[in-house]
């Protein structure tokens, strides 16, 4: 969830107008609203990492999946390749032993080219965790941030309506519940 740049410009202005008007309690409200907005920038600029890596996460797997592809199909052309050998073998006994060479060359090619093929695709299972863990940590963050700023907002209820706590008691907990939010996504 991206903020406008002149947001928190706002939220100076009303913090300005707070203080002002020399309600001490006013003045809690404003220094409570600026807590929040620090809040909800640091959530936020989480938000965006976890993004990112979830994009890397899973632009490494699909790498990872090409590779591994491309490894299964030389696996495959080598096994057919062997095949031949095997077949040119039982047609040509005059020269058994060279062909047979040939096919278990083949085959001990091929067996290294799977395990790379396996590693590869285990290599696929990791990233794809990883970007799973940062897609939901991700998704736990986006409703931290959205729960500061819904508090900011209904914060700033308190100041409109020139000092009615509720509204700020309301703001508190839905902080506090962001803030929950937040330490709930790296545990």
């Amino acid at each position: 969830m991206s903020e406008s740049p002149t947001e928190h410009f706002e939220h100076a202005e009303h913090a300005e107008h707070v203080a002002h008007s020399g309600d001490p309690f006013l003045s809690i409200v404003a220094m409570t609203i600026a807590v929040l907005a620090v809040a909800a920038a640091s959530v936020g600029s989480l938000e965006s990492i976890e993004t990112a890596a979830t994009i890397t996460s899973k632009n490494d797997s699909v790498l990872f999946q090409n590779k591994a592809s491309d490894q299964w199909a030389f696996f495959q052309a080598k096994s057919i390749k062997k095949n031949m050998y095997e077949i040119a073998a039982i047609q040509s006994p005059d020269k058994t032993t060279e062909l047979n060479a040939g096919s278990k060359k083949n085959e001990a090619e091929s067996r290294e080219i799977q395990a790379k093929a396996q590693e590869l695709e285990h290599q696929v299972e990791e990233k794809t965790l990883e970007a799973e863990k940062h897609e939901a940590r991700h998704h736990v963050l986006t409703l931290a941030v959205t729960l500061l700023h819904v508090s900011i907002a209904i914060a700033t209820i308190s100041i409109i309506t020139k000092g009615q706590r509720w509204p700020w008691y309301v703001a508190l907990l839905l902080g506090l519940g962001g803030v929950a939010t937040t330490i709930r996504a790296y545990i």
